[in-house]
This record gives structure tokens, sequence and C-alpha cells, in this order.
């Protein structure tokens, strides 16, 4: 097993940590150049009632917290789902050397799918990016997700019709 595939497993885990609390199974794991674990995460958003709690921002605060520096240069982000328009710029601030995502988010996704901020020339910095790892696992953990919630919903509204 490639250490991407190693590392996105533990991002995968954050994820169902998510799923377990109710929030949106996402996960983060950050490693040092070195390969030292700097921080682990996932969404916090509705137990936090914080907008900005998604699990990549946690994770950098974390990091950050670590390292006594807001930059978390030379570091690798291994997230599940392609990071929207606030992460992606998050990660840029920290000067993230390479982000290694699993599924693209095509209704928020700012690395590939709408957006493709990372590559915009007008940044002053850049960042290597992989794509698609452990992709099936990453997408169907997200999917099923908002299946069950769309099912939850789909159930009250029948009941109260009843």
């Amino acid at each position: 097993m490639d250490i991407h595939t190693e590392l996105m497993q533990e991002a995968l885990a954050e994820a169902r940590e998510a799923e377990k609390k109710g929030e949106v199974p996402v996960g983060v794991v950050i490693i040092s150049s070195n390969g030292e674990l700097l921080a682990k995460a996932h969404n916090e958003s509705i137990s936090r009632n914080d907008p900005t709690a998604h699990a990549e921002i946690l994770a950098l605060r974390k990091a950050g917290k670590k390292l006594g520096n807001y930059r978390i240069s030379n570091s690798t982000f291994y997230v599940t789902i392609e990071p929207c328009i606030m992460c992606i710029g998050a990660l840029i601030n920290a000067r993230i050397h390479h982000l290694v995502y699993g599924a693209r988010d095509p209704k928020a996704g700012a690395v590939d799918s709408l957006y493709n901020i990372p590559k915009d020339p007008r940044l002053n910095h850049r960042m290597k990016v992989t794509s698609g790892v452990l992709e099936r696992e990453c997408q169907d953990i997200i999917k099923s997700f908002f299946r069950r919630l769309r099912d939850k919903q789909y159930k009250l509204v029948a009941s109260q019709q009843t």
C-alpha cells in the first residue's frame, strides 16, 4: 500500500467520526515533510454552530498551533473531498505544499470541479495537487450520508401528511 492510500484511509476514519456525530463526513490528515503527523480533523460545523468549522480549517488551526506558525509549509494535506473556496483559500494562505484529495465535489469544489483556484496565476503560492486517491470510498461515504439525510427528511414529511 502506498503512503497516499494509507493516509487517505486515516482521513476516511476522521470522516467516519464526523458521520457518527451527524456532521457531513469529511476528514483531514496533515503530514510534515519528514512524515510527522501535524493534525487530524473532521467537520464540526453543525455541532459548533460555525460555518467555518470545516475539517480543513480545523486541521490547519491544530497544525498551526503545533508548529507555532500560521505557515504550514512543506506539508502534505489529505482530505476526503475536494476543498471548497474557503478551504482552498486557507490552504494557499497556509502555504501547503501538496494537496491530496479523494473525491471531486461537483457542487462546491474549488480545485478542479467548479474552480481551479490553486492554478490561478495571480496568486503568489502554488501547490501540487493529486486527486482521486480512494475516490470510490470517499464518494461513497458522502453520498450515503446525504442519501440517508434525504430519506429521513422524506419520511418526516410523509409522516406529517398522514
